[in-house]
């Protein structure tokens, strides 16, 4: 497989007066006549909101709109988000749009904790309202760091996701960092999953770290783009993220070969140090990713389009 890269579509810059910095983990809607993207921006206080832009499904580097203010509110003192939100997954079902996105806490002995939350759109995906105060994905007896980057998608009346499960912290040069797997759940309400506690790929780096998986169908197999990194120097060097990619004939049991991935960065420019956050779509004919360029997408985010028709 390989993608052919068509170019940077946004860079935050201060629209609206909040949209400062970082254009983290596109999320794409697929519309009748548009392709709703929700990003992570960052204002002044650092802590991430949610926005969106509508793009020309013809040509997704023009932006027909860009909304002007956040689609959810920070969480209230206490809650898993009162310190960020980052959206993750949306996908219309049974009439409404459904969010998935990431909350952000602080900690005292550890930088954050984040876990995963719902949103409900019942007016074609303009506004949001959470669906709970707490998350859907929560600390479990055995996943006690955080659990993040939740897809999912239905076959055979039964919903079945993927996510992101914090493995340890570890400090490096004095710092701690997280590392975390990808793990899989299944669910029949979108909001109870079930959660076997095991990983779904091998790592390939010492204290590798995954996350943000999107799945599509192809003509006999099932295709997941995901994002890895290092630890010891994941900030735009050696270690920062890539495209990873695996394949299934069942959703269960997963190959990875990132050799397939099909994309990496380039020479220069926006996409030079990192690749991050992929969100695999089929739209307009053609099937589209679309991934945050360097520094967790601080120079902004873009798209590519694949080359050969998928397996």
């Amino acid at each position: 497989m390989k993608w052919k890269k068509k170019g940077r579509i946004f860079v935050a810059s201060g629209e609206f007066g909040w949209m400062k910095s970082h254009t983290q983990v596109p999320t794409v809607l697929v519309l009748a006549d548009r392709l709703r993207v929700f990003f992570s921006t960052r204002p002044d206080d650092g802590m991430s909101r949610i926005a969106y832009m509508d793009l020309d499904v013809e040509d997704p580097t023009r932006i027909l709109y860009l909304h002007d203010r956040p689609v959810l509110d920070l969480g209230e003192a206490g809650m898993f988000d009162e310190f960020g939100t980052i959206p993750n997954h949306v996908f219309t079902h049974n009439g409404k749009i459904y969010l998935f996105y990431v909350g952000w806490s602080r900690c005292v002995s550890l930088p954050y904790s984040n876990w995963m939350g719902m949103a409900v759109s019942e007016d074609g995906g303009t506004s949001f309202t959470k669906a709970f105060k707490g998350p859907i994905l929560d600390r479990t007896h055995e996943e006690v760091y955080s659990a993040t980057g939740l897809i999912c998608l239905q076959h055979e009346d039964e919903w079945h996701g993927w996510y992101a499960t914090g493995t340890k912290w570890i400090s490096v040069n004095g710092r701690l960092e997280h590392t975390y797997e990808l793990r899989s759940c299944r669910s029949n309400d979108l909001i109870h999953w079930t959660r076997p506690n095991q990983s779904i790929l091998p790592a390939v780096l010492p204290n590798e770290s995954n996350t943000r998986p999107t799945v599509i169908r192809g003509k006999d197999r099932w295709h997941m783009w995901f994002c890895y990194r290092g630890t010891e120097d994941f900030r735009d060097g050696a270690d920062s993220y890539r495209i990873g990619y695996a394949w299934s004939m069942d959703l269960a049991g997963w190959t990875r070969n990132d050799s397939q991935a099909g994309i990496e960065p380039a020479a220069e420019g926006w996409d030079s140090t990192m690749l991050a956050y992929p969100c695999v779509v089929a739209a307009g004919g053609t099937v589209l990713m679309f991934y945050a360029g360097n520094g967790f997408g601080r120079d902004g985010f873009g798209y590519a389009e694949l080359e050969a028709e998928l397996r």
